[in-house]
């Protein structure tokens, strides 16, 4: 039996990876989360969950206690100015408290790349691993490098799907010429679960990825594969003037990614991510990474059958991925919009269902255009906007992103509290309440200033047609579901 700590297991990759190592009768597994709430749906299974983060010495010592492997799955990106710094402490902190824990062996993701030409986010990647692997004489450390990801969910991948969806003809920065090795999600998993028991001795840097090719190629092939594209040509047009900051903007309109998410992933794509040791092949010959065309098509049938694990904005060391361990705390608004309307002899459970089939594909009824456009002009100021949809179509977990909210809390046949991640000047949240034979929904806002109070009342309008037309419709189509 061997005894691993999984960081980062709220997030894209370790979500996934918690599920493969759950799944391993050898593992004996423990999870470090900031959210226990987060964590909820491992709370019933056979594991242990540590709450802390890694700026906090105590927890990550407890957390390290006992363990053989540790994996370090935890990245900055998108936490503001001083991520590079966050990033070098707390790498410090999990590689000094594994060593005092006495455990033999960290695995790392990171990603492609050699630092002269690296930028901000990929450096402070390649210094995690370098920080991670600087003790070798006291702990191994594993550190695998990948390019991008593909694999439902991805943002590299939604980015690639959305643009070949919606773009016949692509013009585009010159940087889609640049070379990199993309990997399929789940043979990066292989890797990282086959590591943890793997015959090595010393540190080691594996470089993983399947077949060189451009960005421009990557669209191009997607649009091969997809059925809805497959039988027109996708035209991409490279072009010198395009910016990387117009790039992103661009990103911004026709994907679901934010500015930021977008503005990290095109500074990495403007200098080549490719293989540069072999150690993939030496170390672990029993993993062929599958071919590009395949992992596409993975991805396309698991999103079509509903079936998507984690998605990128699952986690990331920003606010925005936080939930709040008091679910009380939207009691504190100043200003509340509450409808109560009763749904009469039409079960409850039936109500709750499609109360959870609200936003993404599924719509915000008959205002779902004023939906649209609140979400436009939350992307042109930086937000994430209403294309980010959801990950699943029938459910919903707490931390899930649901369009411009974040699931923060939801009790079965009960309730379900939305907090938003839209761009306000100050919090809000919409709840919706299972009283009785009464639907209770309410909007709760607080401001942080005096635009913030203006905006309430600004927007008041809207909320009687808006949120009056989502609970009746709410309890209509619970009346039709069988």
């Amino acid at each position: 039996m061997i005894k691993v700590l999984l960081t980062g297991s709220t997030g894209y990759i370790g979500r996934r990876l918690k599920a493969k190592l759950m799944e391993d009768a050898d593992v004996q597994l423990r999870i470090f989360v900031r959210s226990i709430k987060k964590a909820r749906e491992s709370a019933e299974k056979s594991l242990e969950i540590i709450k802390g983060d890694t700026f906090n010495k105590e927890s990550l010592k407890k957390a390290a206690a006992g363990i053989d492997v540790a994996y370090y799955l935890i990245h900055s990106m998108g936490s503001g100015k001083n991520f590079e710094q966050l990033d070098r402490i707390s790498a410090e902190n999990f590689r000094n408290a594994c060593i005092e824990a006495g455990v033999k062996r960290i695995i790392y993701l990171g990603g492609l790349g050699v630092k002269e030409t690296a930028s901000k986010h990929l450096l402070s990647r390649i210094e995690t691993g370098e920080i991670l692997s600087a003790m070798p004489l006291r702990i191994q450390t594993i550190w695998f490098r990948a390019g991008i990801i593909i694999g439902s969910g991805s943002a590299s991948f939604e980015i690639i799907r959305n643009l070949v969806q919606k773009l016949p003809v692509m013009v585009t920065p010159k940087w889609v010429s640049t070379k990199t090795q993309p990997i399929g999600i789940g043979d990066v998993l292989n890797y990282l679960w086959k590591a943890k028991d793997r015959a090595i001795s010393g540190n080691l840097m594996v470089d993983i990825g399947a077949e060189q090719m451009s960005f421009k190629e990557m669209l191009e092939r997607t649009a091969e594969v997809m059925p809805e594209t497959s039988s027109s040509k996708r035209h991409v047009i490279p072009v010198p003037v395009l910016t990387p900051r117009l790039s992103s903007y661009w990103l911004v309109l026709f994907t679901p990614v934010p500015y930021k998410v977008a503005s990290a992933l095109i500074e990495g794509l403007k200098s080549e991510t490719v293989i540069q040791n072999d150690n993939a092949e030496k170390y672990f010959p029993d993993i062929t990474p599958a071919p590009f065309e395949e992992v596409v098509r993975r991805a396309l049938l698991t999103i079509e059958s509903n079936e998507v694990i984690s998605r990128w904005c699952d986690s990331s060391a920003g606010e925005v991925s936080d939930v709040s361990h008091n679910p009380h705390e939207m009691t504190r608004a100043i200003y509340k919009d509450q409808r109560i309307y009763s749904f009469g002899e039409t079960a409850p459970h039936k109500i709750f269902t499609s109360v959870k089939l609200v936003g993404g594909k599924n719509g915000w009824f008959n205002f779902d255009f004023l939906w649209v456009i609140r979400g436009f002009i939350d992307k042109l100021f930086g937000g994430y906007g209403i294309n980010r949809g959801r990950r699943n179509d029938i459910d919903l977990r707490i931390g899930d992103k649901l369009d411009f909210w974040k699931v923060v809390d939801i009790k079965n046949n009960n309730r379900l509290l939305l907090e938003a991640q839209m761009k306000v000047p100050g919090r809000a949240w919409l709840e919706f309440r299972i009283e009785g034979d009464n639907l209770v929904q309410t909007a709760y806002f607080y401001p942080n200033n005096l635009l913030g109070k203006i905006y309430w009342y600004l927007t008041m309008p809207f909320h009687f047609f808006v949120f009056r037309d989502l609970a009746r419709n709410i309890i209509k189509r619970a009346e039709k579901i069988a």
